[in-house]
């Protein structure tokens, strides 16, 4: 499995209904692509669930690397990108996937929280541990899935989950906006530990 996300920060007065529609319009297309585990096409609000800024920033969990790099390559990606500019993209390699008492739910918001990896502590242990606690995640109240992701050039890792409800108290984290979900492969991405 790996994760990916790019963000589009939009000006404090940007008119978000405009995302909402371009999501309703378009959302669609990626639902059948092949290698896609899930998109969640997510926003966030300033203001709301304390966001700073207007966001538009979905997040995909992939279940192949061609499936990932038809997408970047093959023209579906430049859509957004002559809309709003080429953002970077961030990837991650994937640690853990679990599915959620609320899989089959629709999702309302989306949690990412991302944290360093320490120094100092044994690679194997850090990584058990966010298996574990990836698998805490999916047994929460309204949880659809949670993953746990990594990139090793920045040694941050990023617990990402879908909820069906809204974000639940205490959250840590950057809560978004769930416009759409596009699933095509997700029954097919690898459950529990990534390796």
């Amino acid at each position: 499995m790996h994760a990916m996300q790019y963000e589009f920060t939009l000006p404090a007065d940007y008119a978000m209904d405009a995302v909402r529609e371009r999501v309703a319009r378009t959302g669609h297309l990626l639902d059948d692509w092949p290698g896609l585990g899930a998109k969640a096409y997510l926003m966030r609000e300033r203001g709301v669930h304390g966001s700073p800024v207007n966001q538009y920033a979905p997040f995909y969990l992939w279940r192949t690397v061609e499936g990932m790099n038809s997408f970047l390559w093959e023209g579906a990606f430049q859509r957004p990108t002559d809309d709003f500019g080429r953002p970077a993209v961030r990837q991650w390699t994937g640690l853990a996937y679990e599915e959620g008492g609320a899989a089959h739910s629709p999702a309302r918001v989306a949690v990412r929280r991302r944290r360093p990896v320490p120094e100092g502590v044994p690679l194997s242990e850090w990584a058990a541990e966010a298996v574990r606690e990836t698998g805490r995640l999916a047994a929460g109240d309204g949880v659809s899935l949670a993953a746990a992701v990594v990139d090793t050039g920045r040694w941050e890792l990023v617990h990402f989950s879908l909820h069906a409800d809204e974000a639940p108290d205490g959250v840590a984290g950057d809560v978004f906006q769930v416009l759409h979900v596009s699933a095509p492969e997700r029954e097919r991405l690898p459950r529990g530990r990534q390796w």
